[in-house]
């Protein structure tokens, strides 16, 4: 009888671990750029990956109000493997679309929270279909257009709190 090999998708960062503080070069006190990101065991079928990165702690931990949205990409390639530190608009894997975040923008916001320590969930979807040109969706908008797509999901989770 044939053993049966599992993979398990993972997403990490050389930035930071998981559950841990994000360095302040990557959020509104730094330098404010994307952390770098890794990811392995993309499951079979898979045609694309979207990465969606949100804080559900905003404004306030004690008393959340919303989900900030910080980055959103999408059509990744399933070849893939990683994101560098810093990552730029035109260093992005071909064929990635980017949606908007909710300073209204594309790429990456950092964390900048006003109160509290909060969560930053990074998070890694595999899909089983290359989506659409969605014209820069917002976070809705792509998580609408994903539905029945999703065949895994990974996810990294960082924390800050600002010292001033």
């Amino acid at each position: 009888m044939a053993a049966l090999i599992m993979t398990v998708f993972t997403l990490a960062s050389t930035s930071f671990s998981h559950n841990d503080t994000i360095p302040s070069r990557y959020t509104c006190d730094g330098k404010d750029i994307s952390p770098a990101l890794t990811w392995t065991g993309i499951p079979e079928g898979t045609k694309s990956l979207v990465l969606i990165v949100d804080d559900p702690d905003a404004p306030d931990p004690a008393a959340p109000k919303m989900t900030w949205v910080h980055w959103v990409l999408y059509n990744i390639p399933p070849s893939t493997t990683a994101l560098a530190e810093g990552i730029s608009e035109k260093d992005l894997p071909p064929g990635t679309l980017q949606g908007i975040n909710d300073w209204k923008r594309t790429g990456y916001g950092g964390p900048c929270p006003p109160i509290g320590t909060h969560r930053y969930f990074h998070k890694l979807y595999a899909l089983n279909t290359v989506l659409p040109d969605l014209q820069h969706p917002a976070k809705a908008t792509l998580e609408q257009a994903m539905q029945g797509h999703v065949i895994a999901q990974a996810e990294l989770i960082g924390r800050y709190q600002r010292h001033r």
